[in-house]
């Protein structure tokens, strides 16, 4: 059936990623062109009032709707006739009090008004940070005691809306799709919040949730049939779209050069050079082209019966404890799994299984996934360094469970190992000995297996938060929805504790939060990055480039901070002399934070390995990174310096090495990593730069 109408929101679902909002413009304007009448609808619903809707759907770009649904469903307009639909709002005041609502909230003393831009007659707009569902519940019982007929709308750990009971998103695209006398299967819907919900619960409607969505739309639709995008913001949509045949194929945005003309905010647009503001030569295309080969090669010498091995078995001269690296890990194998999804080659699909088989295998009775694996006599390694056990291989296994099953549908596979992965959440969740939704990370407990952090670790809660989102979509898949929307429930509680821990504010504290001496240090004022650790006693403030980066692509950082850490960490150079290093600043002796273990064999010496070592894995992820900033531009630069990295070598090219000097930038790792290829070629995909998209752009 055609469809005849788009109702979109608009903040972090069509706003968010400034190149895929033009994207989604240019494609528009495109449809609208070509089917003319017969192109469907489109409509903004949006929490924005109209004045300001307008205003910045003209500030980014957007092409002009058909139809405003604004204030979170209290008002309609219509672009065509250029006019309200007072029909929409006639005669649907009672129970409704917008004074004595003002009244009772300004008894709440850590919820603060919005500007009043934000507010209307039949729209009440607070800001409630990181309020619990006890708050929010008492606070809407209070407001129906003094006989309010109301709607409350919580989302995104902050927006408090009280509306009328009528007024929500999907009520009045209810009211829009009756008027226009459309059936809801002709309706496609898009969101990434809690506030987006309604709409998502109109029966009949198709359904797109962006990939960056809170958890909170995620649990509220939970039982609901809807495709979960693979793009962020409206990179996701256009996905939708493609998916619900409204596309046939997902067009690759073409900016003008020059940094006004790619739309970049003024201090952003002052980090770069006007050189590195420019497309692709043929060359660099044919560069990352080769590049992209030579790291399928890479993946395809990492193939073993057990997995994939951490590096090339047969390229590699191993001595001592090096004798790890004949092995089936953890994360490595979780992030090569992840990588390569994207790679349509039944080799590589097997052995992505293969590497789940293997690892839960050898799941112990209490839950724990192994850090590795023994390829020559299939042994498993509980531990890492001096014993100390592995807490993120679980974590890894849990999301590149989830991802496998995204992408192949393998719902017999997922049954089959159901138990085990109850059994490894369990053991993982055990570690939150306090119930803060944090876990507590033994020192050098993690990847950075020779580094000393401890307690609450940035890069491992950031997992952890993600794990329960990949969990609780598993749940859901298996057809449990009240245990899927606790586990992503949860997750909205790990996010929120993150961002409260780990980014620093001099602003006052919420009630009831549980507020430990780290966070009370407010002579560190207020940071530019989430902080790579945080204890009981005292704060790491140095900056973890590769927890940063998976807190925005794990969608843990919002646009905005995600936006002020890539300022700090381009600023300060983490890119050179290739992307990118793995801390800023080093750890040098004398400094409180060195352990005389760091130079166990001299790995974590200043510049070396955890210790700033560049890591081209974690670089390919910068590049994502900047890309889904809507820097699109410099990822392409960035993924060409990259390539040139895993160019380098210590005996031959195209080496693919696991981590280089900090200084010098010359290899320093194993060859043939499976990480350094695969997250390379994850990034190609993202960036639509593999030889496929390439061969079809040109």
């Amino acid at each position: 059936m055609q469809i005849k109408l788009l109702s979109s929101d608009l903040d972090g679902t069509l706003a968010g990623k400034a190149d895929a909002t033009l994207a989604f413009r240019d494609t528009w304007e495109r449809l609208r062109a070509a089917k003319k009448s017969r192109a469907p609808l489109l409509c903004y619903n949006t929490g924005r009032l109209l004045n300001d809707t307008r205003r910045f759907i003209r500030k980014i770009r957007l092409p002009e709707p058909d139809f405003f649904v604004c204030g979170v469903g209290t008002s309609i307009y219509d672009c065509r006739e250029k006019r309200p639909l007072e029909a929409f709002t006639r005669n649907r005041v009672q129970g409704w009090d917008l004074a004595k609502i003002e009244e009772i909230l300004s008894h709440y003393p850590n919820v603060e008004k919005q500007a009043s831009e934000f507010q209307n007659a039949f729209k009440s707009s607070w800001y409630f940070y990181d309020a619990s569902a006890e708050q929010i519940n008492r606070l809407r019982a209070e407001l129906e005691r003094a006989g309010l007929d109301i709607n409350l709308i919580y989302s995104s750990a902050r927006d408090l809306d009280i509306l009328p009971r009528w007024a929500d998103k999907g009520n009045a695209l209810k009211w829009l799709i009756d008027h226009l006398k459309l059936k809801p299967s002709q309706v496609i819907v898009a969101g990434d919040s809690g506030n987006d919900s309604s709409m998502f619960r109109i029966e009949g409607v198709k359904r797109i949730i962006v990939e960056n969505a809170q958890p909170e739309l995620f649990e509220a639709t939970v039982e609901l049939d809807a495709y979960t995008a693979d793009g962020t913001c409206a990179d996701g949509v256009l996905d939708g779209l493609r998916h619900f045949d409204v596309l046939k194929g997902i067009p690759v945005y073409e900016p003008d050069s020059g940094a006004e003309k790619a739309g970049l905010e003024p201090e952003i647009a002052m980090l770069f050079d006007a050189e590195e503001l420019h497309e692709l030569s043929p060359d660099q295309r044919a560069f990352i082209s080769k590049a992209y080969d030579e790291a399928l090669g890479a993946i395809r010498r990492n193939l073993t019966p057990l997995g994939f091995s951490a590096c090339s078995l047969n390229d590699n001269e191993v001595t001592g404890t090096d004798v790890n690296y004949r092995s089936v890990w953890g994360r490595d194998g979780a992030i090569t799994l992840i990588g390569t999804l994207g790679i349509k080659d039944p080799e590589i699909r097997a052995c992505q299984r293969r590497t789940l088989e293997t690892l839960l295998r050898h799941i112990s009775p209490n839950g724990q996934i192994p850090a590795n694996v023994r390829i020559d006599n299939d042994t498993p390694d509980y531990s890492g360094v001096g014993g100390i056990a592995s807490i993120d291989s679980g974590i890894w296994l849990i999301i590149a469970f989830y991802e496998f099953i995204h992408a192949t549908g393998d719902l017999e596979f997922l049954t089959h190992y159901e138990d085990r992965l109850q059994r490894a959440m369990d053991w993982l969740a055990a570690h939150d000995s306090n119930n803060d939704a944090l876990l507590e990370i033994p020192e050098a407990g993690d990847w950075t297996d020779l580094f000393g952090r401890s307690y609450n670790v940035l890069y491992d809660e950031v997992l952890w938060y993600r794990a329960n989102i990949a969990y609780g979509r598993m749940i859901e898949l298996l057809g449990d929805y009240s245990k899927a929307a606790d586990y992503l429930r949860w997750a909205q509680t790990i996010k929120s504790a993150i961002l409260r821990k780990f980014w620093p504010s001099t602003a006052v504290p919420v009630e009831g939060s549980l507020y430990s001496f780290a966070d009370q240090q407010t002579s560190l004022g207020d940071t530019h990055y989430l902080l790579a650790e945080v204890t009981p006693f005292s704060f790491n403030w140095r900056c973890d480039v590769f927890g940063n980066i998976l807190a925005f692509l794990f969608n843990v950082l919002d646009l905005e901070r995600a936006k002020t850490a890539f300022r700090f960490m381009w600023g300060v150079g983490v890119n050179q002399p290739y992307p990118v290093a793995n801390l800023y600043p080093i750890v040098t002796g004398g400094d409180p934070d060195w352990r005389s273990y760091y130079t166990v064999n001299l790995l974590n010496l200043p510049n070396h390995y955890h210790n700033g070592g560049i890591w081209p894995f974690i670089g390919a992820m910068w590049v994502r990174f900047i890309h889904r900033l809507g820097l699109r531009d410099i990822a392409h630069q960035e993924l060409v310096r990259v390539a040139e990295l895993n160019q380098l070598g210590k005996s031959h090219q195209w080496e693919f090495n696991e981590w280089a000097h900090g200084t010098t930038g010359r290899p320093m790792g194993k060859a043939y990593q499976a990480w350094s290829a695969s997250s390379f070629i994850q990034a190609c995909h993202e960036l639509r730069l593999d030889p496929a998209a390439l061969r079809e752009d040109g």
